[in-house]
């Protein structure tokens, strides 16, 4: 690599980094002190945790690929670990927020003390196709976290958090067609392209499907409605006796956030509380309830491999692209991610210019959408960083394509997320798959 490459690429790591690092505080700009430290649940954590981890994790990574890297505080690196078991024992999760020290004026101090660190490593250091691949994994690790931000500022505040950026949401076109129907054979899966991806979206691997049919939308909150008021939380039929168990133990009886006002449903969301709009994705669900209203709806979800295929695939041109609309990044008259700023899902037919060839349309962004796929490694897997995603290879299930808080550079069409069958505080919903 000629010195003029090293510099090009050098440069093009530092705006990524910046740029990275400046939604992360746009995210927190407008929040009060105070709510810095809250943590509502167990599941969720505290916005000072998040601003201290995202910075954290690039001297994890600064580290490991220098052995005579010093972290800035043992205290701070106890606290601020998630799971890395190789960097010490981390502190308890559903304690983040009892902890007031370190304050959240160190935190800030720290984050940017991390950023003059990480710029001063990329600039002095001589980066190998490695170190670079790493370094943008912490970029990319911070886009996760500041999706996960999101989850946790609408579980905190609602309506009462306040977006430096708030945009319209674009006017739905109208559609008649319901499902696709999807030629089965030999498909190969996983990520295709030559820029960054995770090592649990590699490698690439033949899978052999039937045909098959998906749905062109996510399910709706209508659609979700006939089965509420058709008994579905009150069928054990429908359910997965573990997802039963979680249905009694938890009282659910509806979607996350939903609440019944004069016998009217109503969701509390970034918007406040507003009754359900009809023809948006129906969100805040969990795998059981996903999977028990396709067995209502005498369907089914798709797998992982049938979703790719459905999202990226040309049939007619006999060629798989990284997005449904082509190998170009995403924009904002494509889908809703987070850099639309809506702050909810957009109303189903939203994004024609988003479509698949397949004719499917906001696979990428509004929700992520369970698959039945368990989450575990591809044949032949390589785990490209200790600890990170093969940890979590049992008892998670596979979701597809984003929602709107994912950062645009986040998410492809062979991007892998996994939670637990029972989690619900993320945006995630669904669309319904049938066999031919």
């Amino acid at each position: 690599m000629s010195s003029n490459q090293e510099l090009d690429q050098k440069g093009a790591l530092l705006e990524q980094f910046r740029e990275t690092r400046s939604r992360t505080l746009e995210l927190v700009k407008t929040l009060e002190k105070d709510d810095f430290v809250v943590q509502t649940a167990f599941f969720m954590s505290p916005p000072k945790w998040h601003i201290g981890h995202v910075s954290w994790i690039y001297e994890a990574i600064m580290s490991k690929l220098d052995k005579n890297y010093e972290f800035y505080s043992k205290e701070f690196s106890e606290y601020l670990n998630s799971y890395y078991q190789q960097f010490g024992v981390p502190h308890d999760k559903g304690l983040r927020g009892v902890i007031s020290r370190p304050t959240v004026d160190q935190i800030f101090q720290y984050f940017n003390t991390i950023n003059q660190r990480v710029e001063r490593f990329i600039e002095s250091q001589t980066l190998d196709e490695h170190a670079i691949k790493v370094i943008t994994m912490g970029f990319h690790h911070e886009c996760q976290h500041q999706e996960l931000l999101v989850y946790d500022l609408q579980h905190l505040l609602a309506e009462q958090y306040r977006p430096i950026r708030k945009n319209k949401v674009a006017k739905p076109n109208e559609t008649d067609k319901k499902s696709a129907c999807i030629k089965g054979g030999l498909y190969e899966m996983g990520y295709n392209g030559k820029n960054f991806c995770y090592d649990i979206e590699l490698p690439e691997h033949k899978v052999y499907l039937k045909d098959y049919k998906i749905d062109i939308f996510p399910v709706t909150n209508q659609q979700y409605l006939k089965f509420m008021e058709d008994g579905g939380y009150e069928t054990y039929k429908y359910w997965l006796s573990d997802g039963w168990e979680k249905v009694k133990a938890n009282k659910w009886n509806s979607p996350m956030y939903w609440e019944k006002i004069n016998d009217e449903w109503n969701v509390r969301d970034f918007l406040g509380i507003r009754k359900i709009n009809p023809d948006e994705p129906v969100c805040h669900v969990s795998y059981y309830e996903a999977d028990a209203y396709c067995k209502w709806a005498g369907k089914r979800l798709s797998t992982e491999a049938e979703w790719e295929k459905a999202a990226c695939w040309n049939e007619e041109k006999q060629e798989k692209t990284i997005y449904p609309w082509g190998n170009d990044e995403p924009t904002n008259d494509k889908c809703n991610l987070l850099e639309l700023y809506y702050w909810k899902c957009s109303e189903i037919g939203a994004f024609p210019n988003g479509v698949s060839p397949s004719g499917c349309q906001q696979m990428i962004g509004d929700v992520w959408e369970w698959t039945s796929s368990e989450f575990t490694g591809y044949p032949g897997f390589k785990s490209g960083f200790d600890e990170y995603n093969d940890k979590w290879f049992t008892n998670q299930k596979v979701l597809r394509g984003g929602s709107f808080a994912t950062p645009k550079m986040s998410i492809r069409g062979s991007y892998r997320n996994f939670f637990r069958l029972d989690e619900r505080w993320l945006f995630s919903g669904f669309r319904c798959a049938e066999n031919i």
